[in-house]
């Protein structure tokens, strides 16, 4: 699927619209909410193939894993890997696994991280981010209920 056919919208932001940061671009991003075992999340979805994609299905609900500092899920959408995709992530970023079909949110090291960086166990695209503090998702266990909805 190419990966080039989003447009970017010609519409002017106010002058007193809030600005991203510059180093990472929000245009097109969109706002959605990650429950985790009753945790909330608002999470910036980035502007790619895959974010669209999930952001077109959602209400998504789903079981928490983890493994290490990093609590992933299944989600019922297929897609491929997109020019996001890396091994290296880092913290409060959002990937999709296409080939497992899952979501991982990344709060700290994997068992196969370095010692300066947090990998990934395949390539994964980068769909989104969260500047929320989360320390508490250590106490996420296996099989707590997880929910990606649009914010409110």
């Amino acid at each position: 699927m190419p990966t080039n056919y989003l447009r970017r919208s010609t519409k002017r932001s106010p002058p007193h619209a809030h600005q991203p940061t510059p180093e990472r671009p929000q245009a097109g991003s969109q706002s959605v909410r990650l429950d985790i075992a009753g945790r909330r999340i608002a999470v910036e979805f980035h502007p790619t193939p895959s974010a669209q994609r999930i952001l077109a299905a959602l209400p998504l609900f789903s079981i928490a894993e983890t493994w290490g500092d990093c609590i992933h899920f299944e989600i019922p959408i297929r897609g491929g890997r997109d020019r996001t995709a890396r091994l290296n992530a880092q913290v409060g970023e959002l990937y999709y696994w296409a080939e497992e079909e899952r979501l991982l949110l990344i709060y700290g090291p994997t068992p196969i991280s370095g010692r300066d960086t947090i990998r990934l166990p395949r390539p994964c695209n980068l769909i989104g981010h969260t500047t929320d503090d989360l320390d508490d998702l250590r106490t996420v266990h296996p099989g707590q209920k997880v929910q990606l909805l649009h914010a409110q």
